[in-house]
């Protein structure tokens, strides 16, 4: 019996399509389901011949070479470590078990280190590209014990996306690592999709473009400096039309469902003291989203501005020119808070992460892949350690240039009543975050009112306290 290097259970569209993406680069794969009808479904479809599907989950972990390697693409939560039980019947020491999921950090170190003291190795691995990024190449960040990831470097390099012949497969450090990158990733695809969304509903609503007119000006859009993934699918939703000729976009309820890593990485900003404004208020934006009920009722009681506007040829290209250049700054401001997060969760969990690799395997294969990154890459590689890359010379430039633009498009959005809550968020942010001095002395005057907190001065060391009455 030839013996498969890798092994995956869960046969969902992105278990399968790894499967796939195996079995495309020539690497026989053992593949195990519960449903017997889904594996020879897959083993069917298998045009290489390459898969191999098992009913016994011990026969699967059999057929595997040792140290054994097998991937979870199993939804995350108590089925993870069920799972986990039933392998360690079959186990032995060396093995390597990893979870492909969307798992939170924390619960990835505990299983861990839970298992680490069992001999089994388990390995968290983030895999971004939803489904068409399984199939022909995803971005893969994977952290855990690295002695255990020789094998997996390799087999993962084979299957994930390349940019420019460089593979977006990347070891990122200890324990929780890997999915705690995924996390932050997936928070910044909630804010960039948030403020592509506000663009979308400013001009739809407020300019009164159609949606063909938008989908031209995003595809125009993704040929300079906003050059992106998500703007690249914008650009075609908004064109796509049914066989009755309506536009599909128009019939799609306004109501943002979410499956919790963007509040995870709300959560943890909040715990590790770290501003995370653009990501969280992208997530409370879904949250009201679905308050529909409400928002109709709403809508009848409460009142404000018109959303219209008239603008002359030119001053309408002027205010393009302004939209496009504010969303450019408010995405470079998203990305920084989410690595602004990296680091101090690296300082915090001693990952001692290479941020300048996390943004090269973000080029390609995941869902915020975009030009802007190369950005992100060289300040990175001239010092891992800046305190934020916005300290660079190319984004301080773009910061000091676009900051006008920036405020210009949130000042018409609160005229005209449109709400704009990412965009207002990034504006906010950045003025807090370049004002030396700030209104937070009164709070700790106020702190130190009615606790007794004490409170620091500026003209002499040590803690004080006022009897202010």
């Amino acid at each position: 019996m030839i013996l498969n290097n890798i092994g995956i259970i869960g046969m969902g569209v992105m278990g399968s399509n790894i499967a796939f993406n195996f079995s495309n680069h020539n690497e026989r794969i053992s593949v195990y389901t519960r449903s017997s009808e889904k594996l020879k479904q897959i083993v069917q479809k298998d045009q290489n011949n390459f898969i191999i599907s098992f009913n016994s989950l011990k026969d699967f972990v059999f057929s595997l070479k040792k140290p054994r390697h097998i991937l979870l693409m199993i939804p995350s939560g108590s089925s993870i470590d069920l799972l986990i039980e039933s392998l360690l019947k079959f186990l032995d020491i060396g093995d390597v078990i990893i979870d492909g999921g969307n798992s939170f950090f924390k619960d990835t170190r505990k299983r861990n280190n839970y298992l680490i003291k069992k001999g089994i190795y388990f390995i968290g691995a983030g895999i971004s590209g939803g489904e068409k990024g399984a199939l022909l190449g995803p971005s893969i960040m994977y952290g855990g014990d690295k002695k255990a990831c020789a094998i997996l470097e390799i087999l993962f390099q084979k299957i994930s996306a390349k940019y420019h012949g460089q593979s977006c497969s990347e070891y990122i450090g200890s324990d929780g690592s890997g999915h705690y990158v995924k996390m932050v990733h997936n928070g910044i695809e909630y804010s960039d999709m948030q403020l592509i969304s506000e663009v979308y509903y400013l001009l739809k609503n407020l300019l009164q473009f159609d949606n063909q007119k938008i989908s031209n000006l995003f595809k125009k859009w993704n040929q300079g400096e906003l050059c992106s993934y998500l703007i690249e699918i914008t650009g075609n939703i908004l064109s796509k039309k049914n066989k009755n000729g309506n536009y599909i976009i128009d019939l799609i309820e306004d109501i943002a469902n979410n499956k919790g890593t963007g509040m995870w990485t709300s959560q943890n900003a909040l715990e590790l003291c770290v501003p995370l404004s653009l990501i969280t208020e992208s997530v409370f934006a879904r949250y009201l989203s679905t308050l529909k009920t409400q928002r109709i009722l709403a809508s009848t009681l409460f009142t404000g501005p018109e959303k219209k506007i008239k603008f002359t040829s030119k001053e309408l290209s002027i205010f393009l020119n302004h939209l496009q250049k504010a969303l450019y700054l408010s995405k470079i401001l998203s990305y920084a808070q989410g690595f602004t997060q990296l680091k101090f969760a690296s300082e915090k969990y001693n990952w001692n992460l290479q941020y300048f690799k996390i943004a090269k395997i973000f080029r390609a294969g995941c869902i915020i892949r975009a030009d802007l990154l190369n950005k992100i890459v060289d300040a990175y590689v001239e010092n891992n350690q800046i305190i934020s890359f916005l300290f660079s010379p190319y984004f301080q430039n773009i910061v000091n240039q676009y900051h006008s633009s920036l405020r210009y498009i949130v000042s018409i959005g609160v005229k005209f009543g449109i709400s704009i809550p990412v965009f207002s968020a990034a504006i906010s942010y950045y003025d807090s975050y370049r004002s030396k001095i700030s209104s937070a002395n009164l709070i700790q005057a106020q702190r130190d009112y009615f606790g007794s907190h004490t409170y620091s001065r500026i003209d002499k060391e040590g803690s004080f306290h006022t009897e202010w009455i």
